[in-house]
Order: structure tokens, then sequence, then C-alpha cells
């Protein structure tokens, strides 16, 4: 089963996808893909570490900033990976964002790159025998960047969270931390 978490920064959407998780699992694989680049961000990381010890729920962190599509794929049913465990990435939008900026520092082509590894992720999360969440930002509803990177990610966040809902199965968009259902809701023409 693959299940998508959207919604705006603050929403509850973690929140909520760890409660997913804990329902429908004994246990848990945890995919971050946050880098500390700053000292903000290292308190950031670290509270969402502690807040995971503090649930009790056996979680196994993983930490993947780039090579998503990768680690999934080496993930399911191989070398002691518990079937029953569900796998929760957070977030896409995040991996997104150091996709992007690795492509621009290495001086490659951004939307090649971009493109490139969606497609290689969407193949990854289709493949994925097991029970994968992914949480993900809705970016596209607050205001034009101003700037030519930030367009392009905005615009790449639209595309890639289209390409992944399409092949979920459930798709909730979480909003002052309620959760609303959406797939089955999808008006189809």
């Amino acid at each position: 089963m693959i299940v998508t978490v959207t919604g705006g920064a603050r929403s509850g959407k973690s929140s909520f996808a760890e409660r997913w998780c804990m329902k429908h699992a004994p246990s848990g694989w945890y995919v971050a893909t946050a880098q500390a680049f700053d000292e903000e961000m290292r308190l950031r990381i670290d509270r969402h570490r502690l807040q995971r010890e503090d649930s009790r729920y056996p979680w196994t962190t993983l930490e993947e900033p780039l090579r998503l599509a990768g680690l999934l794929r080496e993930l399911p049913g191989y070398d002691g990976f518990h079937p029953d465990s569900c796998v929760l990435v957070d977030c896409l939008t995040l991996w997104l964002s150091n996709v992007l900026l690795a492509a621009e520092a290495e001086g490659r082509a951004t939307e090649d790159a971009l493109t490139r590894e969606i497609a290689r992720l969407q193949e990854a999360v289709a493949a994925y025998p097991g029970t994968l969440v992914l949480v993900t930002n809705e970016v596209g509803s607050g205001i034009v960047p101003e700037y030519p990177l930030g367009r392009l990610y905005r615009d790449y966040a639209g595309i890639l969270n289209q390409r992944i809902a399409e092949i979920s199965d459930q798709v909730f968009l979480v909003t002052a931390g309620i959760p609303i259902e959406l797939k089955s809701r999808e008006y189809l023409l």
C-alpha cells in the first residue's frame, strides 16, 4: 500500500503520517531526508528524533538525503527487513530540494536532473511491495517565488506530488491538523 500525506508547513502532516504507521504496522522504518546545514535545522532534526523515541514505537531511522529511490529498492523483503513493517519517508519535498541544490552545485542541468530523479523515485515507489507512507509539502498554494530557482523548485514539487499521488492508494491532505483522504473522493472524467 502506498500512502501520500501532503499539506502546508506545520499542518500536522508528519504527526499524522507517524500515527498512521503506528496504527497499521507493529514497527516502522523512518527514512529522513533532511540535511543539517545550520544549527536551527540540527535542532529540528534532534527534536524529531526525540519525538520518535518518546513515542515508544519501534522506529528504525535511516537518513538518506539524495539516493531515495535506491534506498527504497534495497529495503523490501530482503536482508532481514520485516515484511510487516511500515516505511515512512519524511519528506519528499526536502529530498527534492536536496536533489535540486546538488545538481546546481555540480553544474548539471537542474531540470533534467529533477525529471530523471522524480521518474526514478516514481518507479521505486510503484514497485514497492510493502506499506509505504510518503510525506510531502504542498508548496504551490503560496506566493510565486521571486527567483528562478525558487520557481523551478515550486513547479517540480507540484510535478513530484502529482506523480506520487497518481500511484498512491490513499492521499491525505492535512490542514490545521485535520487529515482528509482525497483519493477516494477523486472526480474522474
